[in-house]
């Protein structure tokens, strides 16, 4: 991909594999992920859920952005934690986010940093680019495919 080239696409495909799990794997990355609907909807313990997968694309890109300014401006961020969480309630439509929650902390070495480490994290907030997508719409394209049955011989 060329400096030049103004347009980036990323593409992640999930398949269910069986009872209430499934994987999804990226174009990009070597592993695949096990992922399971919520314990609480049925799903199976110790497997990431969409919900927790979101959250982490949420404090990844966060994480990911501070980094690039910090480089760009040659800011000195030696350690950063970034903790998301989300609250899902029942609504009259079915479960729905209602709110995510993004807690950064970042140590720094002296009081005197402590403006221009506020004035970074903010930046970072406004230019991550997982937290804008969710006042962008979803285009939904549904496809169906039939398979006949294979008939025994």
């Amino acid at each position: 991909m060329t400096r030049d080239n103004m347009e980036h696409q990323y593409r992640v495909t999930a398949w269910w594999t069986s009872g209430h799990t499934g994987l999804a794997k990226s174009d990009t990355a070597p592993n695949a992920i096990h992922f399971s609907a919520p314990a609480q909807f049925g799903g199976v313990e110790g497997r990431w859920t969409p919900e927790e997968l979101l959250l982490a694309g949420v404090a990844g890109c966060f994480t990911t952005t501070l980094r690039t300014i910090a480089t760009g401006t040659q800011s000195d961020c030696a350690d950063l934690e970034v903790e998301a969480s989300a609250t899902l309630r029942k609504m009259e439509s079915g479960y729905g986010f209602c709110e995510i929650v993004l807690r950064p902390t970042l140590r720094i070495a002296d009081e005197a940093e402590r403006g221009r480490a506020l004035d970074l994290l903010r930046r970072a907030e406004r230019l991550c680019l997982v937290s804008q997508a969710f006042a962008m719409p979803l285009r939904f394209e549904p496809q169906l495919e039939v398979t006949p049955a294979l008939s025994p011989a």
